[in-house]
């Protein structure tokens, strides 16, 4: 055999395992999660399937599944490994950062991604009723609401959305050091202030998610549950895991 036709059959063989990888990847990630599987799967494994897909996302590689047959597949029930908790921003929906699909994610979106009784309630059920193993909370850059808490804007019920971030507001500001003082003049101009109490917003709720749902603490004492922070970046589409996670010192599925 020739040297040329070496090259040939070797780039020909590559191409073929490669086909083969990716029709196998997709056929993991577009399969729906029955019960057993859900109850199968780690808080860590959940989230490294979560940082598996944004990159994936990030890369420009992501796997695309038949819509019809998702929604055939999920119509007799649902059993979705995770959930987010994460801003309206039409920059950042969930299960595009993190190239997931129908009947892999709770998603709970509300302005500013902050905590209340109603988004406790959701993710109780989420976790506690329907089996989630992991909770992130998924804030981002150039944050529309985080914005106007830090302006302190007042329109209508919009007020009091915002109120919900403004502890966090008063945090970085209060912090002062490289989280504020290097920011220079207070506003939504800065783009430093407002990435720093984004980010202060996603360590809040996840704070707030345990201290205030007796139904969470239990499940993340356990191991059943591991509650991420996460801030995703509008112009890479890169989630960033920061520290501060809560994880069950078990790490167990049952």
């Amino acid at each position: 055999m020739s040297p040329t036709m070496t090259r040939r059959s070797f780039f020909g063989a590559t191409a073929v395992l490669a086909a083969g990888a990716i029709t196998a990847r997709a056929e993991e990630t577009c399969s729906v999660f029955t019960k057993d599987e859900q109850s199968a799967i780690t808080p860590q494994d959940a989230l490294e399937r979560l940082k598996a897909g944004n990159a994936r996302f990030a890369a420009g590689r992501t796997i695309h599944c038949d819509p019809r047959a998702l929604i055939k597949a999920t119509a007799p029930g649902q059993a979705p490994f995770a959930a987010v908790l994460g801003c309206m921003d039409s920059r950042v929906p969930p299960e595009f950062v993190f190239d997931q699909h129908i009947g892999d994610l709770f998603a709970i979106r509300i302005a500013g991604n902050f905590v209340n009784v109603d988004i406790l309630g959701s993710l109780e059920y989420a976790t506690g009723v329907a089996g989630a193993k992991l909770i992130v909370v998924l804030g981002h850059s150039d944050c529309g609401a985080v914005k106007g808490a830090i302006d302190n804007v007042k329109l209508g019920n919009l007020t009091a959305t915002l109120a919900n971030i403004q502890p966090a507001v008063e945090q970085v500001t209060r912090a002062g050091g490289e989280a504020h003082e290097a920011q220079g003049a207070h506003g939504s101009k800065n783009k430093k202030l407002v990435q720093a109490v984004a980010a202060q917003n996603v360590h809040d709720a996840v704070a707030m998610l345990t201290a205030r749902s007796a139904v969470l603490a239990q499940l993340v004492t356990r191991g059943r549950l591991e509650i991420a922070p996460a801030m995703h970046a509008v112009d890479t589409g890169i989630v960033t895991w920061l520290p501060g996670a809560q994880a069950g010192g078990e790490r167990s599925a049952s």
